[in-house]
């Protein structure tokens, strides 16, 4: 059992996410950084779509009631056990009735927390992250609060402290990021001039960023081909009659700011969606931090088809180095 002393910024439980019922308005959750998610449950002999604890830019404090082997991976937070510092991408013990706290983050946003075992909340449509929306899956469907107690699963035995992931396998997170994207069914209602500006400028991320969507500022605001309006759309120039959202699509309400949609959001609307952030590079917006700057790259659906391979070989390396 690990109690939750401080629950930080919006801790929550997570795995790899639901597929399969987005048609039904119900979204995917999970990690928005799958390959952290995925690292540190195989740092201590987890499956790789374990469930863990995803800690956003402020961690919590936690206070171990049993010996368990952890690790954290992604956004650099550095654990402290008892106010030791431990290693990130480390696999490192922490004792009955000691207490982990994370510094800052001096990059990225997302430190995954990983326990050998999992964290052992009950499964909700074959997933246990937690749609906060819908108050589905996770720890009572809700961001950890003080007090909470969390059960945990138990252990391999198939890793041990010190094990660590190789350089090459770790993550390169800050700076400014850019972000590939493949131009959506709407693209074409974007003017000759708003298309080319979208990808030449640079981006900040807004403070409102969350696992729902991440909202880009600072380009020129974008305009739209005119036209009359069909039957069932809004009245701004970037309304269209209501179609499917696929994760990682682009919107720009009023042609202002960009929002990349995430595993949180909604399934349909009626916002254009001017193109797709490619799946291999959903992790990297996870990782962004507010005020953050990145920039839109164009690329066409077979670039997008071989970074995706590029992506699952990287996770496969993981799975051989870790077996679980």
């Amino acid at each position: 059992m690990i109690k939750v002393l401080k629950p930080g910024l919006a801790t929550s439980v997570q795995d790899l996410g639901r597929e399969g019922y987005y048609h039904l308005g119900i979204p995917p959750s999970g990690a928005l950084d799958q390959y952290a998610l995925s690292a540190a449950n195989q740092l201590v002999g987890n499956p790789a779509g374990a469930a863990a604890l995803e800690c956003t830019l402020l961690g919590p404090e936690l206070e171990f009631q049993q010996d368990a082997l952890v690790a954290v991976c992604g956004a650099h937070m550095t654990p402290k056990v008892d106010g030791v510092e431990m290693h990130h991408d480390t696999a490192f013990s922490v004792k009955a009735g000691q207490t982990l706290r994370f510094d800052f983050p001096k990059a990225g946003a997302r430190a995954y927390l990983a326990v050998a075992g999992g964290i052992d909340v009950p499964l909700v449509l074959g997933s246990r992250s937690t749609y906060a929306l819908g108050a589905l899956g996770g720890f009572q469907g809700r961001r950890l609060m003080a007090g909470d107690e969390l059960p945990v699963g138990i252990a391999s035995g198939k890793s041990h402290a010190g094990a660590s992931l190789p350089m090459a396998l770790r993550q390169s997170l800050g700076g400014e990021i850019t972000l590939r994207v493949v131009p959506g069914l709407y693209y074409e209602r974007l003017t000759p001039a708003a298309a080319d500006s979208f990808f030449a400028e640079a981006w900040t991320v807004g403070s409102e960023a969350d696992r729902i969507g991440y909202r880009f500022k600072g380009g020129s605001a974008l305009t739209f081909q005119p036209r009359e309006q069909p039957f069932g759309a809004g009245s701004d120039p970037s309304n269209i009659v209501d179609s499917c959202y696929p994760i990682g699509s682009i919107q720009v309400p009023a042609g202002l700011e960009p929002i990349v949609l995430h595993r949180d959001a909604v399934s349909g609307g009626g916002y254009a969606m001017i193109g797709t952030v490619i799946s291999a590079d959903l992790d990297l917006i996870g990782q962004m931090q507010p005020n953050q700057k990145a920039r839109f790259k164009a690329v066409t659906l077979e670039e997008a088809l071989e970074a995706r391979r590029s992506y699952k070989k990287k996770l496969s390396c993981l799975s051989k180095l870790f077996p679980s």
